[in-house]
C-alpha cells in the first residue's frame, strides 16, 4: 500500500534517549509529496530550538519546495525548552562540549538521526539550523572527520571563545562540500555582532572550492525576529543549483561561458544528483535558456548535444528533434534538417514548438534548395 501526504503534515513524536536519560519531544514535517512506498529520499533539516524555530524553518521549506526552488524535504525540530543551557554546555578550557552538552551531541548523531532514517525516507543531504547558543553548537558537528551535516544555518550565534579559530580552520580544510550561512542583526548584543563579523572576515578569506559561504547583517530585526529574515536567504543560497536558470544567470554566466553551455547544463543537473540524491528532470526553462545562448552566440554546433539531451528527457516531444534540426540547418546539411523537421509530425508539441512550425521550417528549406 502506498501512502501520500497531499499537504505538508506536522507530526508530534517523542524519542526515548539513553544518552540524555529522558524522553525528548520532536516536531516533524513531512513534505506534501511524501510517499512511503517509492525509492525517493528527501533532504533532512534538523532544527535546534525547535520549540520556537521549527515553524520558521518548516514554513520556508514548504514554501520553497512548493515552487520547486528547492527539493521537498523532511524537517525535524527538537524541543529544547528549559534544556537549552544544559544541551549547549561546553568546556571553558577548550570550548568543546562537556557533560550534558556532550550527551546532547551524542544524542543527535547516535540516536536522533538514525531514528529518523529508520522511520522516514531521509536522504544524505542534511542541514542543521541554530540560533544563539544552538547556532554555536551546530558547529561541533562540522568539526567531526566526516561532518554529520552538509549545510549549516547559524543565526546570531553566541560563539564559544575558541570557535572563532576552530571554524575557519575546519572550513579551510574541508574535503567535502559544505554550505555555511551566517547572519546577525544590528540589534544583537555587541559580543554577538563582533564575533559574527570577525568570523565573516576570516571565512570570507578562505579559498576552498568545497565551501559555499554567505553572510548577512540585517538592519532592524531584533535578536529573536532575525531568524525569519535569515532562513529564507540561507535556503535560497543552499539550493541555488536546484533552481531554474534565472535571467541573471543567463546573462552573467551562461552567455559568458568559455565551455559548452550544454556541458554547463549537464554539470548543473549532475550537481543536483550528487548533492541531494535527486535525479531531477531537466526543466523546459533550462533547455530554452541554453538554446537561447546557442542562438545568441551563434555556436550552433552545440545543438547536436542539446538535442540528444532533450530527446532523452522528453522523448515523446518535438524538443530534441527541433534542436537536432537546427544543428543540421546551421552546419551545412539542409537535406538532413528538412527530413528531421518532417519526421516530427508524430511527436507531441511542447514549449511553443508546434507541428506546423516544424513543417514550415521543412518547407522553407525545400523551397530554398529545390528539394
Amino acid at each position: 500500500m502506498t501512502s501520500y501526504v497531499i499537504e505538508a503534515q506536522v507530526k508530534y513524536e517523542t524519542i526515548q534517549s539513553s544518552k540524555l536519560g529522558e524522553e525528548r519531544e520532536l516536531k516533524i514535517q513531512l513534505p506534501r509529496g511524501y510517499s512511503s512506498d517509492n525509492n525517493k529520499t528527501y533532504p533532512l533539516f534538523i532544527v535546534f530550538d525547535g520549540d520556537y524555530m521549527f515553524e520558521a524553518v518548516a514554513g520556508n521549506v514548504d514554501y520553497f519546495s512548493y515552487w520547486e526552488d528547492m527539493p521537498e524535504a523532511i524537517v525535524v525540530g527538537i524541543n529544547q525548552a528549559g534544556k537549552r543551557y544544559d544541551d549547549c554546555m561546553y568546556s571553558e578550557q577548550n570550548s568543546l562540549p562537556i557533560d550534558t552538552g556532550a550527551s546532547f551531541f551524542e544524542f543527535i548523531g547516535m540516536e536522533l538521526i538514525p531514528h529518523i532514517e529508520r522511520v522516514y525516507k531521509a536522504g544524505n543531504f542534511r542541514v542543521a539550523v541554530g540560533h544563539g547558543e544552538t547556532a554555536n553548537f551546530i558547529n561541533y558537528f562540522l568539526m567531526k572527520p566526516n561532518p554529520l551535516f552538509q549545510g549549516y544555518i547559524s543565526v546570531s550565534p553566541e560563539l564559544a571563545p575558541n570557535m572563532i579559530d576552530y571554524l575557519p580552520e575546519t572550513l579551510a580544510k574541508s574535503q567535502s562540500k559544505i554550505f555555511y550561512y551566517l547572519a546577525n542583526t544590528n540589534n544583537d548584543a555587541a559580543s554577538i555582532k563582533q564575533m559574527a563579523e570577525a568570523l565573516n572576515k576570516d571565512i570570507s578569506a578562505i579559498s576552498n572550492n568545497n565551501l559555499y559561504f554567505d553572510f548577512d547583517s540585517f538592519e532592524g530585526p531584533s535578536h529573536y525576529s532575525v531568524p525569519t529574515h535569515a532562513i529564507p536567504k540561507a535556503i535560497e543560497g543552499f539550493f541555488k543549483v536546484f533552481q531554474p536558470i534565472s535571467k541573471k544567470e543567463y546573462k552573467e554566466v551562461i552567455l559568458e561561458l568559455e565551455i559548452s553551455p550544454v556541458l554547463y547544463l549537464q554539470e548543473k543537473y549532475q550537481a543536483i544528483s550528487d548533492l541531494f540524491g535527486i535525479d531531477k528532470q531537466i526543466l523546459i526553462n533550462d533547455f530554452k535558456a541554453i538554446s537561447a545562448a546557442i542562438e545568441k552566440n551563434e555556436i550552433y554546433e552545440y545543438y547536436e548535444a542539446l538535442g540528444k539531451m532533450a530527446r532523452k528527457a522528453y522523448p515523446e516531444t518535438l524538443l530534441g528533434t527541433y534542436y537536432i534540426g537546427r544543428f543540421y540547418e546551421e552546419t551545412g546539411e539542409p537535406k538532413k534538417a528538412m527530413r528531421t523537421y518532417q519526421a516530427a509530425f508524430t511527436l507531441k508539441e511542447i514549449a511553443g514548438l508546434t507541428k506546423d512550425l516544424m513543417l514550415e521550417k521543412a518547407d522553407l528549406i525545400k523551397a530554398d534548395f529545390g528539394y
